[in-house]
């Protein structure tokens, strides 16, 4: 399967398991990852989640494959998808920690932003490099990295579309620790292990209280970065800047 659930004690282990397209999202990868949420959440022996990927990555983003022949509209549908679900991730009833295992790109770092903790193998390498693609972040990366990190890094990263490695994603906030590879996911069973031995009411009420101090006016903005995004796909440089990278040759962009 493409998303794997294995159950470690009260901590739900879900697995990007797409290795070989370094767990790039389809919808249909979307759609199981949504499915293995609902059955944590519909399992009350599960109280904590720990997300990661198979493989050299985490999640290396949306599948350009399938975006590269989207118009505005259907941009704006996938769009909606990736934020359905990073909204599910942020809002879900349970703490969420992101073992960061190599790539998070794109929507794969919007994925890992929606989560409430992000620790990063020293190999990690985040970033939204969508404007290389003719487009800018779609799944909620505009909002949740300034708020992660701080208004101006995320202008940095958005505008230059420069991936960060774990140590920088570290001193600027993206990630709460950094560990070697062969550590990361112990590391993370672990934290998710100590949450697990807490209150889950108290756990659970203070994640819902945290997201409305952290979420002002926050559905508003994501509507307008739906629309924002889904509106690139109506420009040349969105089809110069995708078919550049399915033919793995530089872009020329001409503002049109």
């Amino acid at each position: 399967m493409p998303v794997d659930l294995e159950r470690r004690g009260p901590v739900g282990l879900v697995t990007l398991n797409r290795p070989e397209a370094l767990n790039a999202l389809s919808p249909e990868m979307l759609d199981q990852l949504a499915a293995r949420l609902d059955e944590v959440e519909a399992d009350p022996g599960l109280r904590v989640v720990v997300l990661t990927g198979a493989g050299k990555a985490f999640c290396a983003g949306a599948d350009i494959r399938h975006m590269g022949q989207a118009g505005p509209v259907e941009a704006r549908a996938f769009a909606a998808l990736g934020h359905r679900l990073a909204d599910r991730i942020a809002g879900f009833p349970h703490p969420v920690i992101c073992a960061v295992n190599g790539y998070a790109l794109g929507g794969g770092c919007e994925l890992a932003l929606a989560c409430d903790i992000r620790i990063a193998s020293t190999a990690a390498r985040m970033g939204q490099p969508e404007v290389n693609l003719g487009v800018l972040p779609g799944w909620g990366g505009t909002q949740r990295l300034a708020r992660v990190t701080s208004p101006g890094m995320a202008r940095e990263l958005i505008y230059t579309a420069r991936p960060v490695g774990a140590e920088e994603a570290l001193r600027i906030g993206l990630v709460n620790a950094v560990h070697p590879p062969e550590a990361l996911l112990d590391a993370a069973l672990a934290m998710a292990g100590e949450i697990a031995e807490r209150p889950a009411g108290a756990v659970s009420a203070a994640k819902e209280m945290l997201n409305l101090a952290l979420g002002a006016d926050m559905p508003a903005a994501l509507a307008r970065e739906r629309d924002a995004f889904a509106l690139a796909f109506a420009t040349e440089d969105q089809k110069e800047g995708m078919a550049a990278f399915l033919e793995r040759r530089p872009a020329r962009f001409t503002g049109r």
